[in-house]
């Protein structure tokens, strides 16, 4: 049985950004394998620049995670050395552990500070994440989805993938529809994060996510993977049929979705060398060729 039957795939939205000038893209998943995580995490970051210069006022869908430290670590560098703006953007993230304040060193917020807030020129009142401690959680995650949709909707959203297969906090079973809302965590997601908490009886059960429909929404996605873990699942994300057991298949339906993977996390992939050639022939990815 097909799992998304009924299942609406978003339109591409016009109005803004590069779209606005005319520009013209693909609507088709792309995979775009680099050596090393190094390089695949620094060509992420140069495409957040790239849009963030062609759109100063970029709506940016954010992930955490160990993944992320450094397309954040670029992105720092090129504000300081590049001058990359910030100043105009707005910034939402895909998620928040349920009991954690903003200022608890594990909350998602005091992360996001950490490693791009505090390093940049933006206005962290237009940072906006789920509170962890509000006082009702489904009318936190309700206004989570109004905020998102009154600044315009996400116009570039990047995401990593758990080893669960999970965008976000969606985990197994998730809707391909689904909003921001509470989920509870699976005991893969625990024991990948427990380290961060010094053991997972520490860890906390719950978290508020971004919901797939959400995310498919954005106007751009890009996944970034790196390292043999990922492997399998990667696999079954981009290669593997569509199915609410595995959220990050939804991407295969979305109109301009971009993966980058390092040689690690494409091993379990059938079609590598098709990818690399999409890569080094592809005029869209000739200004990121001579940069590695």
């Amino acid at each position: 049985m097909l799992l998304y039957i009924g299942f609406r795939v978003p339109r591409p939205m016009v109005g803004r950004g590069a779209a606005a000038a005319g520009a013209c893209h693909r609507t088709d998943m792309e995979v775009i394998i680099q050596p090393t995580q190094e390089a695949a995490a620094d060509l992420v970051a140069r495409i957040i620049a790239h849009d963030l210069r062609a759109n100063p006022h970029l709506v940016l869908g954010l992930a955490t995670g160990s993944t992320m430290e450094r397309v954040y670590g670029g992105l720092v560098r090129m504000h300081r050395q590049e001058n990359l703006d910030f100043s105009l953007c707005t910034t939402f993230n895909l998620d928040e552990y349920v009991g954690l304040a903003p200022e608890d060193a594990n909350s998602y917020r005091f992360y996001m500070n950490r490693h791009l807030f505090d390093g940049v020129n933006i206005d962290k009142r237009n940072t906006h994440l789920p509170c962890g401690v509000a006082p009702d959680l489904d009318a936190e995650c309700r206004d989570y989805e109004a905020l998102i949709k009154r600044s315009g909707g996400i116009d570039f959203q990047l995401l990593g993938i758990g080893r669960a297969g999970h965008i976000g906090f969606n985990e197994p079973l998730s809707a391909l529809q689904s909003r921001t809302r509470v989920k509870a965590l699976t005991p893969t997601t625990i024991e990948q994060n427990a380290p961060f908490f010094g053991g997972p009886e520490k860890m906390p059960r719950r978290a508020m996510t971004m919901g797939v429909g959400t995310i498919i929404e954005a106007r751009r996605c890009v996944l970034l993977a790196t390292g043999g873990a990922k492997a399998q699942v990667l696999a079954q994300a981009v290669e593997g049929p569509i199915t609410s057991m595995i959220s990050a298949t939804a991407l295969q339906l979305h109109p301009r979705c971009t993966v980058v993977v390092d040689e690690a996390a494409a091993a379990g992939l059938q079609e590598r060398e098709y990818y690399r050639w999409i890569f080094e022939n592809e005029p869209e990815w000739e200004e990121y060729r001579g940069k590695r």
